[in-house]
C-alpha cells in the first residue's frame, strides 16, 4: 500500500483519526506491514503488549484460552488490537490466531511516544478522548452496581 493509503485506514480508526495528518504519516511511515497464514499465533495470553495491530485483510480469532473453545471475538479488516498496548505496557489478555491468510499493520509503542511528543495537539485530542472513555466506563460500572445492590436487597 501506498503512504497515503496507510494515512487512510489509520484515519478511519475512531481514536488514531483524532490525530493530524502529519502525526499520522509518521505513524504509518513506521508501521511495518506483514502478511501472515491461517495458524499463525500473533501473541499469548500473558505475553506483555509492545503496540498494536490494524487488521487490512482477513481474520484473527481472540480467544481466552488454548483449550478448544471457540473465539470470544473475531476481528476483521478494519479491526485495531490491542490498541491500549499503544500506551502502555501491558499482558495481553487473550491470544491472537490468524484464522485465515490475513495482512496487518504493526504499529509499535515506540512510534507512537515519539509521534505524541511531536504532535502535543494530537497528544491532546487522544488524552481528552482516552479520559471520556474511562468516565463512561465509570458510569457504566456505577449502573451495574447499583443493579446488583438492588438484587441483593430483595
Amino acid at each position: 500500500m501506498a503512504l497515503d493509503d496507510d494515512i487512510a485506514v489509520l484515519s478511519r480508526q475512531p481514536l488514531l483519526g483524532l490525530m493530524e495528518r502529519d502525526a499520522l504519516r509518521l505513524l504509518a511511515f513506521a508501521a511495518e506491514t506483514r502478511t501472515l497464514r491461517a495458524g499463525d499465533v500473533l501473541f499469548r495470553s500473558g505475553d506483555v503488549g509492545d503496540g498494536a495491530l490494524l487488521v487490512l485483510s482477513g481474520a484473527i480469532a481472540l480467544t481466552t484460552g488454548e483449550d478448544g473453545q471457540p473465539a470470544r471475538e473475531i476481528a476483521g479488516p478494519g479491526a485495531l488490537v490491542g490498541e491500549l498496548a499503544l500506551f502502555t505496557s501491558l499482558r495481553r489478555p487473550v491470544t491472537a490466531i490468524v484464522r485465515e491468510p490475513t495482512q496487518v499493520m504493526k504499529l509499535s509503542r515506540a512510534v507512537m511516544r515519539r509521534v505524541l511528543a511531536e504532535f502535543p495537539a494530537s497528544a491532546e485530542r487522544l488524552a481528552e478522548a482516552v479520559a471520556s472513555r474511562l468516565r463512561a466506563f465509570t458510569e457504566e460500572l456505577t449502573d451495574v452496581q447499583a443493579t446488583l445492590e438492588a438484587i441483593d436487597r430483595r
